[in-house]
């Protein structure tokens, strides 16, 4: 699906923008009281105003995501300038910076965007999911960050931090009810004293299913199997639990505990080819998503979905040495334990039923030291990072069906008849012998990795307006890959005399074949500051990232038919990051606005693929170029309207050299060219206790393609055109009894797009495609108490 979205849409769409920003520019001199909040961000380990910092960055705190109805991790993105998050499920979330996408699965590849939680880096995909509650403030930095925040900040970092416990008593609890069965629950409580402050706060979040499965209904192909869920659906549970701990002035010792649990029906796979009984392929009408009739013992579930459970445990000490010196230590640990059973094919055939069953378990401990003199400062310190994963990838499907499906049986029966009955072949291939030939198999890969570094950090103040800053970290990495299989020889294949496993992989028996290796490089920036003046700063900044080396291991025969680890390197991706920008403020600190250009050279630029097997592996797509810009505006308008506007331009694609193979012109999958979004919140007294509020918030995004190949998949287009999402909320406060209730509206016109397409079934020949999300519109109602 090309997108043929008319030249004068997209100019009206940006024109939008434009008139909100001349409209704060022009409006906002009649707010000349009011300032929006100063921003201080930690994205140079130390306190800064944003406007300070030469990066761009996008920072928002609790306040101001409540206010627009910003409440889980995905719809950051809506906001964000050069940022997009792809929710599959919990257990299978991308994130996007400029261009690069962070998703993979795989215990063997290293991450290349950073998920910070509390200052601790928790970026395996499998657990870098979290539920977004109590939260203090969210920063959102572009471009590589590895000199402070680790080589998984290769394009850039998503760093989140929850409040902290607070002396005086204070509570607040929020209830809430929608369609498709909504509900919803969270708050927190703190208080203490002078040395010891404790925090508590919970989240509860479930929903009925919006993509309809009628697996195991009466008018389905399996009317005495499974009952299937709908898909989509969630039931997330969470609670953080944090103490402080004051023993001097000198001296704060903050300690939080949360986890989660996540039980979700799974993600809609809808088969592009192929439809549900009484159906039609359309992404966003119901499936019949059977599954393996032998999940529980296959996969360890009986239905499709999501079982997911994260814990994570942060210790954070800070001690004010002197009024110059200041020594931090950070130590957490992070485990996480994510099944998901999932159907590939989207069919109710039963074909290509797979599971991930992913485990991890992180521990880092960085230790640094801040020194503020009077024209230089210093950051140095001492990083430690070791993580130990592995993911097994169960398959379980019915020999002549799968063989069926893949046309390999050569009998032009098709897989799925007009009427929705499934060809089930085995009868006839055995003579009647047999009626089903169940297969499974079990496809696994292990990953440890043990980094070190140091690094080092220092700005100079040449003159009062002009600050240099250069950086430096070294990493050295040692790191173990390692992968299994069970894939028994399939029955039919072996009757006909070419004994072989259905999928096309070598048998290790599970043995666990394992390759080691070290790697170690260094990671510079430089920064210039420039004060144009007290209320504008324009900076640039030259950096480097690096993605690190994937030790792939995989398995194969040697000359004489023994099953031995076969080995393959993919280099480190390397990328220098050219920036310049402009943060400044107006009219009294009641517009703030900052606008950025960047340009990023790749090399060894990797890329995630699928193969035949339906394995996830890392390739080497050669050079890649970056050419983008980002800009945000935000404005008081009078008393009651804040508004905001962003727009982000990208065009990130692999070099259109011969030497870059098949993908060469290619753009980077799930990126938009064009992204933008403007938004009001707005309140208005109505009396002495009662205020009127609300807010509307809009974003757009170009086409973008869901895989790097940028081509159809047996003829079906694996893209998506352009989409517009508006989302709403209204309520009233009660400023003196601290309570409010508000109406909320996501996706207020309900319009049908895609997440995802492609997926694992496109590596059979079988693409399947994802709807997002519908309308949502429910209630809340929240109560305060305290100060």
């Amino acid at each position: 699906m090309k997108n043929t979205q008319p030249l004068i849409l997209k100019l009206s769409k940006l024109s939008l923008l434009i008139s909100s920003a001349l409209c704060a520019s022009s409006y906002a001199q009649e707010a000349t009281e009011q300032q929006i909040e100063q921003i201080t961000v930690t994205t140079q380990k130390r306190v800064q105003s944003i406007q300070d910092v030469p990066a761009s960055i996008s920072a928002y705190n609790g306040d101001f995501l409540d206010a627009i109805g910003i409440n889980e991790l995905d719809t950051l993105s809506e906001i964000t300038p050069g940022l997009v998050i792809q929710e599959q499920s919990p257990n299978n979330p991308g994130f996007v910076i400029r261009g690069i996408t962070s998703d993979s699965g795989s215990s063997q590849a290293s991450p290349r965007v950073s998920i910070y939680y509390n200052g601790a880096d928790i970026s395996r995909s499998r657990g870098s999911y979290f539920e977004m509650f109590d939260i203090q403030r969210v920063e959102v930095v572009k471009g590589p960050q590895a000199t402070l925040f680790g080589t998984a900040a290769s394009v850039g970092a998503l760093s989140v931090i929850t409040n902290k416990p607070e002396e005086d008593f204070s509570a607040s609890v929020t209830l809430g009810a929608g369609n498709y069965g909504s509900q919803q629950l969270k708050g927190y409580v703190t208080g203490g004293n002078e040395k010891l402050q404790g925090r508590f706060a919970l989240s509860y979040r479930k929903r009925d299913g919006y993509i309809k499965n009628i697996a195991g209904d009466e008018n389905s192909q399996s009317p005495n199997g499974t009952q299937q869920d709908d898909m989509h659906a969630i039931e997330r549970k969470a609670y953080r639990a944090s103490l402080r701990f004051l023993p001097t002035d000198t001296i704060t010792a903050d300690l939080t505990y949360t986890h989660e649990e996540n039980q979700d029906s799974g993600t809609s796979f809808k088969n592009g080819i192929y439809a549900p009984t009484g159906g039609d392929t359309s992404p966003f009408s119901f499936v019949e998503m059977s599954g393996s009739p032998y999940s529980l013992e296959v996969f360890g579930a009986e239905k499709l979905g999501v079982d997911r459970e994260t814990d994570d445990l942060n210790l954070t000490l800070e001690w004010l040495i002197s009024d110059t010196l200041t020594l931090t230590s950070i130590s957490a640990t992070r485990s996480f334990d994510s099944l998901e059973v999932f159907d590939a094919d989207g069919t109710q055939a039963w074909f290509l039923e797979f599971a991930e069953d992913a485990k991890g378990d992180q521990f880092s401990q960085e230790i640094r030291l801040l020194h503020t003199g009077e024209k230089l400062t210093t950051i140095a310190g001492l990083s430690y990072f070791t993580e130990d994963g592995s993911q097994a990838v169960p398959f379980s499907t019915e020999e002549s069906i799968y063989l069926n499906c893949l046309g390999a049986l050569g009998t032009g029966i098709p897989c799925i008849n007009d009427d929705g009955s499934v060809n089930q072949l085995t009868p006839v291939l055995t003579e009647g012998a047999l009626t089903e030939i169940p297969y499974s198999a079990v496809f696994s890969n292990f990953g440890e990795t043990d980094s070190l570094s140091v690094f080092a950090d220092f700005t100079y103040a040449a003159s009062q307006d002009l600050e240099l800053t250069a950086g430096i970290r070294y990493i050295s990495e040692d790191k173990t890959s390692g992968y299994s299989s069970v894939a028994p020889d399939s029955l039919i294949l072996t009757n006909i005399g070419a004994p072989a496993p259905l999928l096309p992989v070598v048998n290790t028996d599970g043995v666990i074949l394992e390759a080691s290796d070290e790697f170690d490089d260094w990671l510079p920036r430089f920064n210039v500051l420039y004060k144009l003046s007290d209320e504008t700063n324009i900076y640039a900044t030259i950096s480097k990232g690096r993605r690190s080396e994937v030790l792939d291991v995989s398995s194969t025969t040697d000359e004489d038919g023994n099953v031995v680890a076969d080995v393959t390197l993919v280099p480190a991706e390397i990328i220098w990051n050219a920036e310049t920008g402009i943060k400044g403020q107006a009219l009294n600190r009641s517009v703030t606005y900052s606008a950025s250009i960047f340009y990023q050279d790749y090399s060894d630029f990797q890329v995630t693929q699928q193969d035949d097997a339906g394995n996830f592996f890392t390739a080497n797509a050669g050079s890649a170029t970056n050419l983008g810009f980002e800009s945000e505006i935000r404005a008081l308008l009078g008393d009651n309207f804040d508004v905001f506007a962003n727009l982000a331009y990208i065009d990130a694609t692999i070099d259109d050299d011969s030497d870059n193979g098949e993908l060469a012109g290619n753009r980077f999958r799930l990126q938009p060219e064009w992204t933008a979004s403007t938004g009001v919140s707005y309140t208005q007294e109505l009396s002495d206790n009662y205020s009127l509020t609300g807010s509307l918030v809009y974003s757009y995004r170009s086409d973008i393609f869901f895989e790097p190949d940028n081509a159809p998949i047996s003829g079906l287009d694996i893209s998506e055109d352009a989409i517009s999402l508006v989302n709403a909320r209204i309520g009233i406060t009660d400023e003196v009894n601290n309570w409010s209730l508000s109406l909320f509206a996501s996706n207020l016109f309900d319009k049908e797009y895609l997440v995802d397409a492609g997926n694992t079934g496109g590596s059979f020949g079988n693409p399947t495609f994802v709807a997002g999300p519908p309308r949502f519109v429910g209630v809340n109602f929240s109560m305060s108490f305290g100060n």
